[in-house]
């Protein structure tokens, strides 16, 4: 009876070990295969969302496989008197909205530092909001957003207010680059130097571009395509690309520029050969355009003239560009706006000077009292001219 007894009790004990073994991995299975909450959107993420106009929903961005959108979007988790700092690089006409609510709009170019939670308006409660970031004319520079780190403030004590305009600083990294090209740059003009030093003598000479004797005709009236010029124009090309790139004149923000060409700003090297060719191509297409106009004017015979001119003026000018680039990396930690300043100075000094030096040498041939004559001028270098200023110098 003992033994009976003691075979059940086991029996009994097996079979309640089976059902508790079986029970807690079907309790295990509900908890593993048991969905997730959403995770709450305390900080900004690298993730953002673009709208889907055909679904009218927000999706993920994906980089490579959608579209560069005017508008992103990103949940967020913001309450007044807490703290989210937001730093981000930001072009003329960007915009912040929470909720489809106007925040923060750039004036100018730089990188700036807010506070959302002392933008974010009284009537909206803390919580999870939609933010929003629009650029009018372009794409945003999502890669530059990013939280600010807030040495010993507490939840509840806000960050600064927003800063004023910072000029974006060159990286380390940055400077090393711009110091090789530049390596590259004087090395490339003293092997052109020791080969075409007849050539070179003809062009340089400042003391040709206020004369005015036989030398100066015979010099006008020379073909403007040769091996010597199309070298230049590279050397040229690649400084000019190296002070526009330095100075953060970003090109990409050209809606037609990005339609065919997404460089990032981050890629310096890829952004220097992209400025490189787009500059060479213009110095020589404007040889077509200038002809076409002055088939349209009638001019036919100062076209070669005026484009020899504007070709030696603007390889003069040139040669100071890397000098320019010295001046600003040296000086662009200790005095930003003063440096960023004069480096637009000299790019404007550079397209002004080019258009008076032409200006004057057509006056020579044909007064430019003539009313047609300075129409064709204003077609062929003065629009031009104000379209590189809008560009270049006032927009960035």
């Amino acid at each position: 009876m003992a033994l009976r007894s003691s075979l059940r009790i086991s029996w009994l004990l097996t079979w309640s070990l089976l059902v508790v073994m079986v029970a807690g991995s079907h309790r295990a299975r509900a908890i593993d295969y048991r969905q997730l909450p959403a995770a709450s959107p305390t900080a900004l993420s690298k993730d953002w969302l673009i709208h889907d106009a055909a679904r009218n929903r927000l999706i993920f961005y994906l980089p490579g496989y959608h579209q560069p959108a005017h508008v992103y979007y990103q949940w967020v988790r913001v309450r007044h008197g807490q703290a989210f700092p937001l730093s981000f690089a930001a072009q003329p006409g960007l915009s912040l909205f929470l909720d489809n609510q106007l925040l923060f709009t750039a004036h100018t170019a730089t990188t700036y530092t807010l506070d959302l939670a002392r933008l974010l308006p009284a009537q909206l409660r803390g919580g999870p909001h939609l933010l929003a970031v629009w650029q009018p004319d372009g794409t945003p520079a999502l890669a530059s957003f990013s939280g600010v780190i807030a040495n010993n403030n507490a939840v509840g004590q806000p960050v600064a207010q927003i800063s004023q305009a910072q000029p974006r600083l060159p990286r380390p990294q940055g400077q090393n680059v711009y110091l090789g090209f530049l390596l590259v740059l004087g090395l490339s003009y003293g092997a052109v130097r020791s080969t075409y030093q007849s050539g070179l003598a003809r062009i340089f000479q400042i003391g040709e571009l206020f004369g005015r004797g036989s030398d100066q005709q015979a010099f006008l009236t020379k073909p403007a395509f040769s091996l010597l010029n199309l070298l230049l124009v590279i050397l040229f090309a690649l400084s000019f690309a190296l002070l526009l790139t330095a100075v953060h004149t970003d090109l990409q923000n050209l809606p037609l520029l990005r339609r065919f060409f997404n460089v990032p700003q981050t890629a310096i090297v890829a952004r220097v050969i992209l400025y490189t060719v787009i500059i060479t191509l213009s110095v020589f297409g404007k040889y077509l355009y200038v002809g076409i106009l002055g088939y349209t004017f009638s001019l036919q015979s100062l076209t070669n003239v005026q484009y020899r001119e504007f070709l030696r003026t603007t390889l003069l000018a040139g040669l100071g560009l890397p000098l320019v680039l010295l001046f600003y990396l040296s000086l662009n930690g200790s005095f930003p706006g003063a440096v960023a300043w004069a480096a637009s100075a000299a790019i404007g000094f550079v397209l002004i000077g080019t258009v008076l030096r032409v200006a004057r040498t057509l006056h020579h041939y044909a007064s430019l009292l003539n009313l047609h004559l300075f129409a064709y001028l204003c077609a062929t270098e003065v629009l031009p001219l104000l379209v590189l200023l809008k560009l270049i110098v006032f927009t960035y």
